[in-house]
């Protein structure tokens, strides 16, 4: 039996994973806050069990047997400022689902033969223009900070018992969410172009290749450790709004200064929209996946 436990399962990372997985066969045991809200978009293909996403409570027992954990829970750092509020919940989200998820792990007698957790590039801080790969160190802010924390919430899983594969994603491009739904409002109004100076680097990843990597995780025992997930041709962001404008038949000219974004947005756009970050996926290469988007201009015609 192919039964499979994912948290966030109902997220835009989470919906092309589990659609993946069920398209090969695997039953999906699906964690969420809100299961009636979603059932129906799966059409009943998955179980879902509600949670708190701070405990194992009520649902560990259905883990019992299962071929691997999937943890993708964690609040949307792109949905508001980043009040001390907001940045309390980011961080709550992520190491509540991380400890709850490992202490299903530790009640279970037959462990999962592999446990996949979701992480960020932004574990790098800013590089400028360094070659960031999976062997770089850790960076500043305060998402290198929550990254740091995000991959220590599942330090209790024995590694000896399961293995153990920390999926770094960059900026996540397609279709019902991630960037593209968020950067193409603008240019449809004719008001696109890029942040800054528009030199910082961009390290992008379509949602496939997202969830095409995850299934290869499962299935691939020689991964292991942390894995950089982003495609193997980051761009600069001039170049990234130029032909994200080119896909929407929409002119690139209105470039917002930096001055602007740091006095409306403060850290969040030094980290976010400024921050340069040239990253390569060197381990998920070297293991032999095959990225089907690894070209800006394919991933963005399949991305609007």
């Amino acid at each position: 039996m192919k039964k499979i436990i994912i948290s966030g399962v109902t997220g835009f990372i989470g919906r092309a994973v589990a659609q993946s997985l069920l398209e090969e066969g695997y039953q999906i045991i699906g964690l969420s806050r809100n299961p009636e809200r979603y059932q129906a978009l799966f059409q009943n293909r998955i179980k879902f069990i509600s949670w708190d996403a701070r405990s194992s409570e009520g649902w560990w027992e259905l883990a019992e047997g299962s071929l691997a954990f999937i943890n993708l829970a964690g609040e949307n750092i792109g949905s508001g400022l980043w009040t001390k509020k907001k940045k309390d919940r980011i961080i709550e989200s992520r190491i509540g689902a991380g400890r709850a998820m490992t202490e299903a792990f530790i009640r279970v007698e037959e462990k999962p033969k592999t446990f996949i957790q979701a992480s960020a590039i932004g574990y790098y801080g800013n590089g400028n223009n360094e070659v960031l790969t999976e062997i770089s160190k850790g960076g500043q802010g305060f998402l290198a900070d929550l990254t740091r924390k995000w991959e220590g919430s599942i330090s209790g899983i024995d590694h000896k018992q399961t293995r153990v594969v920390v999926f770094r994603i960059g900026l996540v491009l397609g279709r019902g969410g991630g960037l593209l739904s968020k950067m193409s409002v603008p240019f449809r109004l004719f008001f696109g172009g890029h942040f800054g100076n528009g030199k910082q680097w961009m390290s992008w990843v379509h949602i496939q290749d997202v969830a095409g990597a995850i299934q290869y995780a499962l299935e691939a025992q020689t991964l292991n450790g942390v894995c950089n997930l982003t495609s193997p041709s980051p761009v600069q962001a001039r170049i990234f709004f130029s032909l994200l404008g080119k896909a929407l038949h929409r002119p690139s000219w209105f470039h917002v200064p930096a001055s602007l974004l740091k006095m409306l947005l403060g850290d969040m756009a030094e980290e976010t929209l400024l921050t340069s970050q040239k990253v390569l996926p060197n381990r998920l290469l070297d293991a032999g996946y095959n990225f089907r988007y690894s070209k800006l201009d394919m991933a963005l015609k399949e991305g609007l």
